[in-house]
This record gives structure tokens, C-alpha cells and sequence, in this order.
């Protein structure tokens, strides 16, 4: 009895380990429920009742034989990257097939929709007008949609590069891009002398207006500067008046004293010159000098000092009279 236990119990382990396979992180495990797709969530699977399909990317390089219009051959070289979607899972086992080796089948059927897709847009176009951009921009629009349809994500796609199979053509086309990439290099040369010279052009403007309000400046500098100049000046100027006009106050308080008080007159300059002057000269004429300033007070004392000799002559002929008599 427990041999047969034994031999039933090391059976099962057996197909267990024939049957059983533990799923890889980079693995998506399928399985069929009610006629449709699942997925299966746990670590272990059994392999005859699922299909293990691979989620690293696959990468292909083409070389695609094409023709402008003109019937001018052309190759283009382009590489692109899939991997299985996980949203598009029944298109991708309706392509690639119930095998480990679907996304590859289905990778290849891109390759072959997109040789087409090249062919088909290379034709509708001259030689001159197409380049590799606009090639990659047809291709990704294409792909993008057909991609849903094979289950595939695209992960990238690039053309490497677009040739002319004719030799001749070729040189021609390189001589054609030459003369342009020559032309607009005299162009933008041309351009940018013309910008150097409006920007030399346009500092000199500059430079100039900023002398001429400079200048503006100055003269507006020097404007204040006279217009200060001038009052002070003028203010020097009432100040010397008021100075003059107080001096000339003072002399006529002067000359009023002296003509109220007539003996005063001996005690001045001009009387002191005439005494000194008759003393070493009895016959000579004095000459006594006024300066401007006592002109007019030169005339006054004059006239007040011969009054004065005259009121003492008189005063002194009477007493001698008096004396006769």
C-alpha cells in the first residue's frame, strides 16, 4: 500500500516538474478561457496550457529598394524597434500565431508593410523632393496605425539613410546641393554685411545724438553758469551802490555839519594843505588837488571856506576900526 502511495506521489511530482515552468519577469503568460484571451497572474504556469510570449524589444535593420519618379532607383536604409502590447494581445496571436515566436512573426509582417509603404510614397515624388525626413514622417504615420493591427508597439523608427543607386545622378545632386548650400552661404555673407552696416550705421546715429545732447548739456551748463554770473555780478553791483550811496550820505551829513559849524573848516585836509602851503609860500599860489570822489565836496568847503575868510576879514577890519577909533 505505500509503495503504491510512494510511486503515485513521486508520478505527480514528476509531471510537475515536467509540466510546470516559473514566468520571467520580462514574460507575458497567455491562456485561453471560454474562446478567449487571459492572461495569467501567477508565478507558475503549466506550459502545454499556455503560451509564454517574450516582452523585449525586437529590432530590425531594412534595406529598401525604391524608385522616385522618373523611374530613378533609390535605397533607403531604416531601422525599427517592436515590442508585444500588452492592450493588443488577441491581434497580436491572430498575426504572429500561438506560438513563443509571435511578436517576431508579426515584427516581420511589418517589415514587409513597410517596404510598401516606402515604395508607395517614394514613387509619387522627384528626386529632388524627397529626403529622409519626409520619409520618416510618412512612415511613423503609417506604422502608428498598422501597429495596433499586429499587436506590436512601436518603440522607434528612423531612416539612416537615402541614397541614389546612379553614381551620375548622384554627383549631380551632391553638385546641385553644393551650389545652393553655396549660394545661401553668399546670401546670409551678403545679409550680414548689410546688418553690420545698418547697425554701424544705426551706433553712429546714436553716438551722434548722444554728442549732440551732450552739447545741449554744456550749453545749458554754461547758461546757468552766466545767469549766476550775472547776479552775482549784479548783485555786486547794488552792493557797490549802496556802498556809494551810503558814503555819498555820509559826506553830505558832512558837508551839513561843516556848513552849520564853519569853523570846522580848519580842521580839514584841503584848509590844512592852504595853511601849509602859505606858510612856505607867501606870494605863491597854492593848488590843492580833489580827487574825484571829493570834487564835489571840493567845491562846497571852497565856497563855505571863503565865506569864512571873509566873515573873519570883515570881523577883524571892524575891530581894527573899533580900535581907530
Amino acid at each position: 500500500m505505500w509503495t503504491v502511495l510512494f510511486i503515485l506521489l513521486l508520478f505527480l511530482i514528476l509531471i510537475f516538474i515536467f509540466e510546470y515552468r516559473v514566468r520571467k519577469p520580462d514574460q507575458i503568460v497567455l491562456l485561453e478561457r471560454n474562446g478567449k484571451l487571459a492572461l495569467r497572474e501567477g508565478r507558475l504556469f503549466p506550459r502545454h496550457f499556455s503560451l509564454a510570449l517574450s516582452r523585449k524589444i525586437y529590432s530590425s535593420s531594412l534595406a529598401i529598394d525604391a524608385c522616385a519618379k522618373g523611374n530613378i532607383d533609390i535605397k533607403v536604409k531604416l531601422s525599427v524597434a517592436v515590442s508585444a502590447s500588452m492592450t493588443n494581445i488577441p491581434q497580436l496571436i491572430k498575426v504572429g500565431g500561438w506560438n513563443a515566436n509571435a511578436v517576431s512573426a508579426a515584427e516581420k509582417e511589418l517589415e514587409t508593410l513597410i517596404q510598401g509603404f516606402v515604395k508607395e510614397f517614394t514613387e509619387n515624388f522627384e528626386i529632388e523632393e524627397l529626403s529622409s525626413e519626409k520619409i520618416l514622417n510618412h512612415l511613423q504615420q503609417k506604422i502608428n496605425i498598422v501597429s495596433e493591427k499586429l499587436g506590436l508597439d512601436i518603440i522607434s523608427s528612423s531612416v539612416q539613410s537615402f541614397e541614389i543607386i546612379d553614381q551620375k545622378i548622384a554627383d549631380a545632386m551632391r553638385q546641385r546641393e553644393s551650389a545652393r548650400i553655396l549660394e545661401q552661404t553668399e546670401v546670409l555673407n551678403q545679409a550680414a554685411r548689410i546688418n553690420a552696416a545698418k547697425n554701424k550705421i544705426k551706433a553712429d546715429e546714436e553716438i551722434a545724438e548722444l554728442e549732440n545732447n551732450l552739447e545741449l548739456k554744456k550749453i545749458e551748463l554754461k547758461k546757468s553758469i552766466q545767469v549766476k554770473e550775472s547776479e552775482l555780478a549784479q548783485k555786486k553791483v547794488e552792493e557797490e551802490l549802496e556802498r556809494k550811496k551810503m558814503q555819498l550820505d555820509y559826506e553830505k551829513d558832512e558837508l551839513a555839519l561843516l556848513k552849520n559849524n564853519p569853523e570846522l573848516l580848519m580842521l580839514t585836509p584841503q584848509a590844512a594843505r592852504l595853511a601849509e602851503a602859505s606858510q612856505s609860500l607867501k606870494n605863491a599860489r597854492t593848488i590843492v588837488s580833489l580827487s574825484p570822489n571829493d570834487v564835489s565836496q571840493g567845491i562846497d568847503l571852497i565856497s563855505m571856506f571863503q565865506k569864512f575868510l571873509e566873515n573873519a576879514a570883515g570881523s577883524q577890519i571892524k575891530k581894527n576900526d573899533d580900535k581907530k577909533k
